[in-house]
């Protein structure tokens, strides 16, 4: 499929040349820039892991306050009866320091690129300021002694940055032209509307986590005053009404006529999907061990990194038309 849109010209001049949208922008002749854009996605998704490793292993105050590790200490100090807890906090805490270096050059790559829409460089300070906020949100979390709805804000906000690092990935390497369809009305309708609910199977994961055993301390007894069977009943069902609407979007993409793009896109979502959904059957009937709980936390950034990679595979976008350049 390739489409051309024609460039405005003057009353009585000749029309102008047509701008093929099919292409994308011409790449930059190093290719360091997207590498370093893939780096940053990873980053936001092992940030996850880490985390989750902070909580699973009980670590969650192995420092005790914030900023500092211990008042007066900034970094935990090796002592007889010192654990292995400080170290896990205290190295998360470093990690979020590679993090926030890795969202600073992202923002300078996509700033530093010319001719780039303003909606495009906001994009690339999505994830540098993400990590100031998660910084904060972080401490805190540490300072109200891991209160579930803290902690499951501090993931969401992950999830968030997990979204704009793929979403920059992708339009990376496309142009700032007038969006052009690849696939139906029906099928695009579809797509949008899995987005709120992947939101909400998401979220209903975080209140099940927040009902669960796992608060990130032995001696932090307090979660959501829920039913954690019930929550993993309701997730569930989020869960399954999901994976039918991503079912469907890969029936609606198969057609010949679909171009190749959307169709493997809606097939990797299902992919991460069912591949998530089993492991968080597993964790359930298996006792929530530790090891299948960070798995899952994993699969959740994938899970949420390849449903906003099938959202943008959907249309394509060439470069600016001399007329749009004109006009913008």
């Amino acid at each position: 499929m390739s489409s051309t849109v024609p460039v405005a010209s003057s009353p009585g001049t000749p029309p102008a040349a047509s701008v093929d949208l099919s292409t994308s922008v011409p790449r930059t002749g190093s290719p360091w820039p997207h590498r370093l854009l893939w780096a940053n996605l990873v980053a936001q998704v092992g940030i996850v892991v880490t985390g989750g490793a902070v909580r699973l292993t009980g670590s969650g105050l192995g420092c005790s306050t914030w900023p500092q590790c211990e008042p007066g200490q900034f970094a935990p100090v090796l002592h007889e009866a010192t654990s292995l807890h400080p170290y896990i906090e205290f190295g998360n805490r470093t990690l979020t320091g590679v993090l926030g270096v890795l969202a600073l050059l992202t923002a300078v790559v996509v700033w530093r690129r010319p001719g780039r829409s303003r909606g495009f460089r906001v994009l690339g300070l999505v994830p540098l300021v993400g990590v100031a906020v998660q910084a904060v949100v972080g401490g805190l979390t540490v300072l109200v002694d891991l209160h579930p709805a803290w902690v499951g804000s501090h993931f969401a906000i992950s999830m968030l940055l997990v979204a704009a690092s793929m979403a920059l990935v992708v339009r990376h390497r496309e142009g700032d032209g007038v969006p052009e369809p690849l696939v139906d009305a029906r099928t695009t309708l579809l797509s949008r509307a899995l987005v709120p609910l992947g939101a909400a199977v998401v979220l209903l994961g975080v209140v099940t986590t927040g009902a669960g055993p796992h608060s990130g301390d032995a001696e932090v007894g307090y979660r959501f005053a829920l039913d954690p069977a019930l929550v993993a009943r309701g997730h569930a069902a989020s869960v399954w009404l999901f994976v039918a609407g991503v079912v469907a979007l890969v029936v609606l993409t198969r057609p010949a006529a679909t171009h190749e793009r959307p169709r493997r896109a809606a097939r990797v979502l299902l992919a991460v999907t069912l591949a998530q959904g089993a492991v968080g059957y597993v964790q359930y009937f298996t006792g929530l061990p530790e090891l299948l709980v960070g798995v899952h936390m994993l699969g959740a950034a994938v899970l949420v990194a390849a449903q906003t990679a099938q959202v943008l595979s959907l249309r394509r976008r060439g470069p600016l038309a001399v007329a749009q350049v004109v006009t913008t």
